[in-house]
């Protein structure tokens, strides 16, 4: 039978394919460089910069999550119900008391990050507690705790830094290509260089959709399978799906809300804005409608 953990070694082969591929990427970007500027130096420096990162992704993606949601740690006299749920499902998910933190904004969401559960951290909404009963509280916890003990949280917190940073490089590249950087190789370049060239702006152009895909195609799967689990944690699908279907109803965006993180919260952060026109391709989230069927299935 599934469990909390079903997933986790999973996960971790997943953080490595992703570390994997980001590498891949930026090499890619830095030879093509190098290339058009005649500069070794240049693929240097985007070894070393993607070393640093995917190290960085590793150790400090939770703290720049929770600056990025400019989110601030709990005062447990301050806010004692949520205090008292999050010690609650820890010990009843085998788990180390996660961090607390609190977002200052209105609309209702959540999200966990950390690279384990040693050092995980769970921030919701202001808006989230003044919204939730006690029962749907306990949902939205649950799920952010399965991410916790499916070690999903570092898997979308390399996902938060490593797709955010090939955005900026790819974008960088090609300002530099208008720049003039392709008028640096010698006109006399042969018919290979010329394909290279091509093929390179091709990549330029691309990197950041395929970066992208990638993001979506974790960021799904793993709120269906967090929905599941959360669900087994507190036995009580209901208390989930209640807790969604006011999260839906709410359509303004978060305050915060930011591309790099959307994948890491419950509900897509950009509200109504995210459910219109070509918007819907790039959806972080797996429509809410099926997510709540899915929980009232497991609940018969």
């Amino acid at each position: 039978m599934a469990t909390l953990y079903t997933h986790r070694s999973e996960n971790i082969n997943k953080t490595w394919l992703l570390v994997a591929l980001f590498l891949a990427v930026v090499l890619g970007l830095g030879y093509f460089l190098s290339y058009v500027y005649q500069s070794s130096l240049i693929l240097v420096i985007a070894i070393i910069f993607a070393i640093g990162m995917n190290i960085a992704g590793y150790w400090y993606s939770d703290k720049i999550a929770l600056s990025m949601a400019r989110a601030v740690p709990v005062d447990p006299a301050q806010y004692p119900m949520l205090n008292h749920v999050v010690e609650n499902l820890a010990i009843t998910a085998g788990l180390p008391k996660p961090a607390v933190y609190i977002i200052p904004d209105d609309a209702p969401n959540a999200f966990a990050t950390g690279r384990d559960a040693q050092h995980a951290s769970i921030a919701v909404t202001r808006g989230l507690l003044d919204m939730m009963t006690q029962t749907e509280l306990e949902g939205v916890i649950a799920h952010e705790m399965s991410h916790i003990g499916n070690r999903d949280i570092l898997l979308q917190g390399m996902v938060a830094i490593l797709v955010g940073f090939v955005a900026i490089i790819a974008n960088i590249f090609t300002r530099s290509l208008f720049w003039g950087g392709m008028g640096r190789r010698n006109n006399n370049d042969s018919e290979g260089g010329n394909i290279l060239a091509i093929v390179g702006i091709v990549f330029i152009v691309l990197s950041p959709i395929i970066a992208t895909l990638i993001q979506l195609a974790i960021s799904r799967k793993r709120e269906y399978l967090a929905d599941a689990s959360g669900a087994l944690l507190t036995r009580y699908p209901d208390g989930l799906a209640s807790a969604l279907e006011k999260i839906e109803a709410y359509n303004a965006p978060m305050k915060t809300a930011n591309n790099a993180t959307a994948h890491m919260y419950i509900s897509n952060p950009f509200g109504a804005h995210a459910k219109n026109g070509i918007a819907q391709l790039f959806m972080t989230h797996p429509p809410v409608e099926k997510r709540i069927a899915a929980l009232r299935d497991m609940a018969i």
